[in-house]
């Protein structure tokens, strides 16, 4: 029997923590099980069956701390890797969480890494001296992301940094909000809005994701080896949440995994949550939940909960649920009735409006003027686009609340079909041709434009001053 063996069987395992490392190249998370002579770490899959190679380590504190800063001394290239100590029974589980968080990072994972990571004093040295505090919060570096693909579809650094969209992406996260992206196949250009996220190729490349927008949720397939029933199918298109735990099916390694279901309402895409990262608050705007109330918001099910009181201090009732997307408690609203109630009752509000008539277009943010109208259906003037090779162009823009999709003209292509409206020929004959219009004729400067009739007090003090009348010549005699 080797030493190590011996020294396995020797510590009982609710005593004993597991070696969980982070390779910071393969971003993958192992257990370790050995180091070798030369310094090469030794790693398994964290998983049940190879449960029995895990390194294990004494959990008292002294002992523990001599032990990992001997292991880390050894340890060749040491600031590839990131450990984190997880006791025994618990070992596959957390090595699945920190993973989860690896691939797909949120602020509760972020938590539970930060739980279980260790460091020795020479280990923070090591990598104070290597990165700065600023970078160690993010999962890329800005010089890692390939910008030709990014430029190619229209997202340039400074576009990104402008919109506050670039600090979200490094850190790993999903937009919280629709990006246009245009890509060129050269006989052929796709426009399309996009929730936008990075990823890691196989080749280490960290390239765009792009999470297109479906026309609905997928529900006639299998999800991870779920079939939607009716009910199922019901709850997604009303309220966005599913409203009860499944067993879903790791594709890699077949585990089934308790999750929860809801459908990401900027895409129509499904996305699951495992149940073990749901985490329900004790309180709600001012409601304290009780273990049955919690409960049910565990389970994914819908809560009424009276009392509560709003952000202006009124008291207000509602049903909340757990949304797997965003991952806390939301207030639900009925997703299928409230397009159509409003259309019934004819309550089109600037704030529904607002919803689905964005505030940029191409990048460039409208003034608040010009989105007032753009909403409303009107065609207005934008300038200051710019296409792939940086130069800049100017048009017109409509919002088609029908559909909801916004037309672009070149400015050829919309004086040739609008015709004058009757203030515009009015300003034009007045202003241009010398002729006169009956309400502006005294005013003695030019028109504005669409201006048919004085536009303030002085204008309209000149229209209405009596004209003097003319000094007879008289007859010369």
């Amino acid at each position: 029997m080797s030493e190590e063996t011996a020294n396995k069987q020797e510590i009982p395992e609710q005593l004993s923590d597991i070696l969980l490392v982070l390779d910071k190249e393969k971003m993958k998370i192992q257990a370790v099980k050995n180091i070798d002579e030369n310094g090469k770490m030794e790693t398994v899959e964290p998983t049940k069956k190879n449960q029995n190679q895990f390194m294990r380590v004494d959990k008292s504190g002294d002992l523990f701390s001599n032990f990992f800063s001997n292991f880390f001394s050894q340890l060749k290239n040491p600031t590839n890797f990131s450990f984190f100590k997880v006791p025994a029974p618990l070992a596959v589980e957390k090595a699945e969480q920190m993973q989860m968080q690896v691939d797909k990072p949120t602020p509760e994972g972020e938590k539970i890494m930060k739980e279980h990571e260790i460091k020795t004093e020479n280990q923070n040295k090591m990598e104070k001296a290597q990165t700065t505090p600023e970078a160690s919060e993010y999962r890329y570096k800005p010089e890692q992301i390939d910008w030709d693909t990014m430029n190619n579809l229209g997202l340039s650094k400074e576009y990104l940094e402008k919109r506050n969209l670039l600090e979200p992406l490094l850190k790993g996260y999903k937009t919280n909000e629709l990006i246009a992206v245009s890509v060129n196949f050269g006989t052929a250009i796709l426009r399309t809005d996009v929730r936008l996220s990075l990823q890691t190729t196989e080749d280490g490349r960290v390239v765009p994701a792009l999470n297109g927008i479906r026309k609905e949720p997928n529900l006639n397939f299998e999800f991870f080896g779920h079939k939607f029933t009716d009910e199922d199918k019901k709850n997604l298109l009303k309220k966005g949440n599913m409203g009860r735990v499944v067993d879903l099916k790791n594709s890699k390694t077949g585990e089934m995994m308790p999750s929860i279901i809801s459908v990401d309402r900027l895409t129509n895409e499904l996305v699951a949550l495992r149940t073990e990262f749901i985490k329900i608050p004790d309180e709600i705007k001012g409601v304290k939940l009780d273990d049955a109330q919690k409960q049910t918001l565990m389970e994914g099910k819908p809560l009424s909960l009276e009392g509560m009181i709003s952000t202006k201090g009124t008291e207000f009732s509602a049903t909340v649920q757990f949304n797997a997307d965003k991952r806390y408690v939301e207030f639900l609203f009925d997703r299928s009735n409230t397009n159509q109630q409003k259309q019934n009752n004819g309550q089109n509000n600037q704030q529904n409006q607002a919803q689905e008539a964005p505030k940029t277009f191409r990048g460039k943010e409208l003034t608040d003027e010009q989105h007032k109208d753009f909403k409303n259906g009107q065609t207005i003037y934008i300038d200051g686009l710019m296409d792939k090779k940086g130069q800049p162009y100017q048009g017109y823009i409509t919002f088609n609340q029908e559909n909801a999709k916004t037309n672009f003209e070149f400015p050829n292509q919309y004086k040739e079909r609008i015709k004058p409206t009757e203030a515009h020929k009015t300003q034009t004959a007045v202003n241009s041709e010398g002729k006169t219009n009956e309400a502006t004729k005294k005013i003695n400067e030019p028109l504005k434009s669409g201006q048919q009739t004085p536009k303030n007090k002085q204008q309209q003090e000149q229209q209405e001053k009596p004209k003097n009348p003319a000094k007879s010549k008289g007859v010369k005699r």
